[in-house]
């Protein structure tokens, strides 16, 4: 059975909606899941979510094969496709539940997080510090049907036209060797 074991990661970048879009277009990404991680309130809602009083994130849960992609591959895309200078904010979606982090599921995880953000630090990479958090993964609860493959779904709403397609169109140029060959 070697070679065929999926590993997953969970990560935080603001809106759920745009990590999907970029992360379903992933080769080696089998799947992707919208939800909430790290809050006080079982069984959250959206709604609830989004008043900021739950202390969850929004955040995509990624199964991947690390035979055709590493973790540390998933984190490059990630630290292009938001920004991880400002506390609890992303663009104009600003609390706690917009936060950047990085939700380790395994000791590997978490050293290779610190490493990256370590290198992005002194590479100077951003204009202000990495104030994305590295913490352990906790329960993931899934997100309503409805936010599901939102992009995919929602193409002309008008959150997807100004903020979603324009991470994913830089996604493809920026990983355009890293698509899947077929559409996500």
């Amino acid at each position: 059975m070697a070679g065929n074991e999926k590993e997953m990661a969970t990560l935080a970048g603001g809106c759920f909606w745009c990590l999907e879009a970029v992360y379903d277009r992933l080769d080696g990404v089998t799947s992707v899941e919208s939800g909430y991680m790290d809050g006080e309130m079982p069984n959250p809602t959206y709604e609830r979510v989004c008043d900021g009083d739950t202390g969850h994130a929004e955040v995509v849960q990624v199964t991947y094969d690390p035979a055709k992609i590493s973790f540390r591959d998933l984190l490059e895309v990630f630290f292009v496709i938001h920004d991880p200078t400002t506390l609890n904010r992303q663009g104009n979606d600003s609390g706690t539940q917009y936060r950047s982090a990085i939700f380790h599921h395994t000791p590997g995880q978490k050293t290779e997080a610190e490493k990256i953000v370590r290198e992005l630090g002194n590479d100077k990479a951003f204009s202000g510090p990495i104030v994305t958090q590295i913490v352990p993964a906790g329960h993931f609860y899934v997100a309503e049907r409805y936010h599901q493959e939102y992009f995919e779904n929602n193409p002309n709403q008008p959150y997807c036209q100004f903020i979603v397609a324009p991470k994913v169109a830089k996604f493809r140029q920026k990983f355009a060797q890293k698509l899947k060959k077929s559409p996500a």
